[in-house]
């Protein structure tokens, strides 16, 4: 993918990681964005422990995987400085 493209899909996976976890009204576009692309990264290197793919393109099962990760990173923010 393209940076373009690293940053719709990090957008749109961060946001879905903030509804999830409830810290959506504290961060904003641009921290959606860097949540979902540090998301997909994280994500990608636990399916890869677990031997599935990573993130291999804009498709369903990438931006799944995007999701989790991004979940599992506000899941460890939310653990280290509390809920505010």
């Amino acid at each position: 993918m393209g940076i373009l493209g690293w940053i719709i899909f990090g957008a749109l996976a961060g946001l879905i990681a903030s509804l999830i976890t409830g810290r959506n009204e504290r961060q904003g576009c641009l921290m959606n964005i860097i949540v979902g692309i540090i998301g997909a990264s994280l994500g990608g290197w636990i399916m890869s422990l677990f031997g599935g793919s990573g993130v291999t393109g804009f498709n369903l099962p990438s931006f799944l995987v995007a999701v989790l990760g991004a979940v599992v990173l506000l899941a460890i923010v939310n653990f280290i400085f509390g809920r505010r």
